[in-house]
């Protein structure tokens, strides 16, 4: 069953300490399901070369309500050119309450140049649900069974 608020407004408060309103995470669509995060580079942008890796700063941290979570994604634009999350999608928990910074990978052939205030990753919320293990002597079986990687094909 939803939360009553769920069925007003689509939208989940989440409390957010900003470095500067730019830093503000922004859904750029209404039907976007993801926010954009902007990278904190007052430093001047960095370059990350063929395989190298950097940690981005996003310029907030929050306060995920109880039974969520964030979850940082690769833009579609930049993740063609090779940018990757390397554990994406990357989780925030709701009892985090450091800064949001994302570990990227460039995982192309070129440079990839990421400057101060560029949109660069996407951060999702998404409901947590939690397992309740029931611990048994078998579990039913099914015509797949225990074949595994690529048994279904490519």
């Amino acid at each position: 069953m939803e939360p009553e608020f769920l069925k007003k407004s689509q939208k989940v408060p989440t409390k957010i300490v900003l470095d500067d309103p730019d830093f503000l995470p922004l859904y750029q669509t209404d039907g976007a399901a993801g926010a954009d995060l902007y990278a904190n580079l007052p430093d001047g942008p960095i370059s990350l070369g063929a395989g190298e890796r950097a940690v981005v700063d996003c310029g907030f941290c929050m306060a995920l309500p109880v039974g969520w979570e964030a979850q940082l994604r690769p833009r579609s634009g930049l993740a063609s050119k090779g940018l990757q999350i390397v554990n994406s999608p990357a989780t925030i928990d709701d009892d985090y309450r450091g800064r949001i910074k994302v570990l990227l990978k460039n995982g192309g052939e070129e440079p990839i140049i990421i400057s101060h205030k560029q949109r660069f990753a996407q951060m999702l919320l998404k409901p947590v649900w939690k397992f309740d293990w029931q611990i048994v002597e078998t579990i039913d079986q099914t015509d797949r069974g225990e074949s595994g990687f690529g048994s279904t094909g490519n």
